[in-house]
């Protein structure tokens, strides 16, 4: 196994804004004057003296890109004596874009590159592939590992059979927040009645964690997730979802007739640092959830491919992608401008997005992942043998900073 540590990073203005964009909004920024959650996430790395190289994927708000990426380099300078760190900025994004169209992929170019969280891991997969690793193990970097076998644990299993015959190829593992649990909060308030999202996760989590160490899985966590080869020169992430580009890769390899496993001794300690757009938030999960359902309901149209039936992923996310989930999206937007008054403007333009714009943009954009994966494994293997493509890949690396610094 040659495993490499993947961290996508976001990085903002001085000021916090609103964006109306569905794709390039992120949860969480941090500012370009702030450190942020990156340095506490290498320096837990390092302690556990981590033995496998990380990339950093830098996704910076317009106008910032060059200094952002200053910033990310010279955290990872601080690091770079006890682990092996390349940053990927704009810089090289662009040059692979350039390279990209002189080999014929312009229609690539979208799904490939650091604005959007699916474009993003999969210019990260893209690195990996290039620079000949075996295994992604994907982090946030709002992670704190604390796990001294948390590599062994995130390649646990990864490349065998389960004792059915199916391959083990994309492993999920599981968050823990600050007093080690693993539940979500659960929303019980009056104004979440159509939309118990953390009770349904909770109630799938319950029978997980007390089951067999390796299971089907219902959930992958984007910040806590294994892939193998043989996945991702396959399978890349959709680039037009708005966020939860990680439960979409459990539905996609579902799709294309693979399966997510959960590790019950695979974890990461998740930090978010305090959301401030809750009504933002939740507008992205609506275009999420409603692409979803639509990425399901055009897919059986395609031939050769596998028809999900989402009653199977029950409890949970299984509610959240059957046709009821525009209503209930509108209805508990609209219960939420009176029950979160301090964001009722942002849950008010969520509920307005449901029955025009939501459902147009998944209309549109939803079946164009279909042409992108089909021409992926064609894409990687053009980028991985061309002399160019490697140069810019393997560039990066971060030297330590020198001792008198």
């Amino acid at each position: 196994m040659n495993p490499v540590i993947i961290i996508p990073t976001y990085v903002g203005g001085r000021r916090r804004s609103l964006s109306d964009e569905i794709i390039g909004t992120y949860d969480h920024l941090t500012p370009i004057t702030h450190q942020g959650e990156l340095p506490r996430c290498l320096d837990s790395l390092r302690a556990l003296e981590i033995d496998a190289p990380v990339i950093l994927l830098v996704a910076a708000e317009a106008g910032i890109e060059a200094d952002a990426a200053n910033k990310i380099r010279s955290f990872a300078a601080s690091f770079a004596s006890e682990l092996e760190i390349q940053v990927i900025d704009l810089g090289m994004a662009s040059k692979l874009n350039d390279r990209m169209l002189k080999l014929g992929y312009g229609d690539m170019t979208e799904g490939v590159g650091l604005r959007g969280y699916g474009a993003i891991k999969n210019i990260g997969l893209l690195a990996a592939i290039v620079r000949g690793f075996t295994e992604v193990v994907f982090l946030n970097d709002d992670d704190v590992v604390t796990d001294p076998d948390f590599i062994d644990n995130a390649l646990h299993g990864l490349g065998r059979l389960s004792p059915k015959g199916v391959p083990i190829l994309v492993k999920s593992g599981y968050y823990t927040d600050a007093l080690g649990s693993w539940l979500d909060l659960q929303e019980t308030e009056w104004y979440n009645r159509f939309w118990s999202q953390g009770r349904l996760f909770n109630e799938w989590m319950d029978k997980a964690m007390s089951g067999a160490r390796l299971s089907p899985s219902n959930i992958l966590n984007g910040g806590c997730m294994s892939i193998q080869h043989e996945a991702f020169t396959r399978i890349p992430f959709d680039a037009w979802i708005s966020r939860g580009e990680d439960l979409d890769y459990l539905i996609s390899l579902m799709i294309y007739g693979g399966r997510v496993w959960f590790d019950n001794k695979f974890k990461v300690n998740h930090m978010p640092p305090a959301a401030y757009a809750e009504g933002q938030r939740f507008r992205q999960d609506i275009y999420r959830w409603i692409y979803q359902y639509r990425k399901i309901e055009y897919s059986q149209t395609l031939i050769d491919l596998y028809e999900i039936d989402v009653r199977t992923l029950d409890p949970y996310p299984g509610p959240f992608l059957d046709k009821s989930v525009s209503w209930r999206a509108l209805a508990t937007a609209l219960l939420r401008t009176i029950g979160r008054p301090r964001d009722r403007q942002g849950y008010l333009k969520a509920a307005l997005a449901v029955p025009r714009d939501a459902r147009a943009y998944a209309l549109e954009f939803s079946p164009r992942f279909f042409d992108f994966r089909d021409l992926w494994p064609g894409f990687i293997t053009s980028m991985r043998n061309d002399p160019e493509t490697q140069a810019i890949l393997r560039g990066g690396i971060i030297e330590p900073l020198p001792d008198e610094y």
